[in-house]
């Protein structure tokens, strides 16, 4: 059974993305068409976030299904070629069934990692452990720069994570992280409709500072005090989920409470801007304006977009490109 192409919902964190995701399967499965809602959030997989990441509630999720929510610990690592693949299998049994998909998430690199079908060099984690002994990003920037020149260009001089990961890949595999692919900034045709909502920089970050407000209200605190609690505590990648991040260390005594919450609205807003620019660059996504607009109007629009998106195309693929011209670094 044929069903439309895939419909892709981004923009920054407090944009209004998931409700306007929601609103556009709620319509889709009220006139008859089956639709679900895949996350593509990199900390909403973990199981015992919910307040934190703002997983959709139980009544939510039972009205309509949501995958790729609550599905490794948080004790567990987690890496943007695992999430690919379980996407992969997501889609294959939605298409089977003939119900269509909506994807939502703020977390660029998990995107395009579906989008474009991206296949990640592979992992090196001794080498990786390696790396992060080096506390300063500067010296392992310095270390890239000698050692793949292009792939230190390509990478902002503050992601530490990404540049561990070029550093990680050029070591491990004794070829240049650039010889991976041609980086992020290439955008070919994608089996997507794709669109974003544009919210003001000031909206945002009120936005963000009510939002973390009402999760303090919620029990935020609590959930971080039992992540915490669990043997092992939460993995390098969990752990660095803003919110979690700045109480986790409150819980170690380190500052008080309205200061770690201070730390993760900065920190959040910094995100924002960040994810705006990610997706900015991406000529493929269709902008909509999202402020003074409520959630079902917006959807509406949405909605139309996609149909027409979906209408002008017939068929569609998803795999990952194993070509290592078109894996894309920062995986």
């Amino acid at each position: 059974m044929s069903t439309p192409w895939p419909l892709v919902v981004v923009g920054a964190t407090a944009s209004g993305k998931s409700s306007v995701a929601l609103e556009v399967a709620r319509r889709r499965r009220a006139a008859g068409r089956p639709c679900e809602i895949i996350s593509c959030d990199s900390m909403a997989v973990y199981r015992g976030m919910d307040v934190g990441t703002a997983t959709p509630s139980t009544a939510v999720r039972s009205e309509v299904p949501h995958h790729l929510l609550d599905v490794v610990e948080p004790s567990e690592e987690f890496s943007v070629s695992a999430f690919a693949e379980r996407v992969r299998v997501v889609l294959d049994d939605l298409r089977s069934r003939g119900t269509q998909a909506v994807l939502v998430g703020g977390t660029g690199l998990y995107v395009r990692a579906v989008t474009d079908g991206l296949a990640p060099p592979p992992r090196y984690p001794e080498v990786a452990a390696e790396l992060e002994l080096e506390p300063d990003t500067a010296v392992l920037l310095a270390r890239l720069r000698s050692l793949d020149p292009l792939a230190a260009s390509r990478i902002p001089t503050g992601n530490r994570r990404r540049i561990v990961r070029a550093l990680e890949v050029t070591i491990g595999s004794g070829r240049p992280f650039s010889a991976a692919g041609p980086g992020l900034d290439v955008y070919p045709p994608t089996p997507f409709v794709v669109v974003g909502l544009d919210v003001p920089r000031d909206v945002l970050a009120a936005r963000i500072r009510a939002r973390y407000a009402a999760q303090l209200d919620a029990g935020f605190l609590d959930e971080v005090r039992r992540l915490a609690a669990v043997p092992g505590g939460p993995s390098r990648t969990a752990r660095e989920a803003l919110g979690y991040r700045e109480l986790l260390a409150h819980l170690r005594g380190e500052v008080d409470v309205d200061q770690a919450v201070e730390t993760a609205v900065v920190r959040t807003r910094r995100l924002a801007v960040r994810q705006e620019r990610w997706f900015r660059r991406d000529p493929r996504i269709e902008w909509f304006e999202a402020v003074d607009v409520d959630p079902a109007t917006l959807a509406a629009r949405v909605d139309a977009h996609w149909a027409v998106a979906s209408g002008s195309v017939s068929g569609s693929t998803f795999g990952a490109r194993t070509d290592d011209r078109d894996a894309a670094p920062g995986m």
